[in-house]
């Protein structure tokens, strides 16, 4: 994120001052600081039937990858219903939030880390599509999950996890799936 040059609220110019213990944009005529505040995104670990939902990624970064259907909360928004919201808007699958699955970090770009909230949900109704910034959309059993093309480490381990909780393991394990 680039730092302001006038202050969103008065308009004066901005100087970088030493503030609560960084060099941040201040105003010295409001008061107003500027931080950076980290970005969240949310992802849904859908299930339905002992089958994972996952998207091939059509944006980046990570172009062609699979993950877990994901993307950046609205400000308006509770993170439940962002998860939702997302998870329909790539797949066209209409699903409800059982739980909070993890938090992982969003390390990837300098200009965009943030946190990742991952929820757990259950499909309700629809058929897997692509939509928005996704190529493919589908579900996939724990022996099918196509480990070497996981777009994202949060991804990796959210679906070990999953397999873990839901005693697939020998199936998983024997299709080449990489140690926990």
């Amino acid at each position: 994120m680039q730092p302001f040059t006038y202050c969103p609220h008065c308009a004066a110019p901005l100087a970088d001052d030493f503030v609560f213990g960084r060099m941040r944009r201040r105003c010295r005529y409001c008061g107003f600081i500027q931080f950076h505040d980290p970005k969240v995104a949310v992802a849904g670990l859908v299930t339905d039937a002992g089958r994972v939902l996952l998207v091939r990624r059509a944006a980046v970064p990570r172009i062609g990858f699979w993950a877990l259907p994901a993307g950046y909360m609205d400000a308006d928004e509770l993170p439940e219903e962002a998860v939702v919201r997302e998870i329909a808007e790539e797949t066209g699958i209409a699903t409800r939030v059982i739980g909070l699955h993890g938090i992982a970090a969003l390390a990837g770009w300098a200009e965009r880390r943030g946190i990742l909230l991952i929820y757990r949900a259950q499909a309700v109704r629809g058929t897997p599509a692509a939509h928005d910034d996704v190529s493919e959309a589908r579900w996939f059993a724990a022996a099918e999950i196509p480990w070497a093309e996981l777009a994202f480490e949060s991804t990796v381990q959210a679906l070990r996890e999953w397999i873990e909780a839901e005693h697939i393991t020998n199936t998983a394990r024997s299709s080449g799936a990489p140690a926990a």
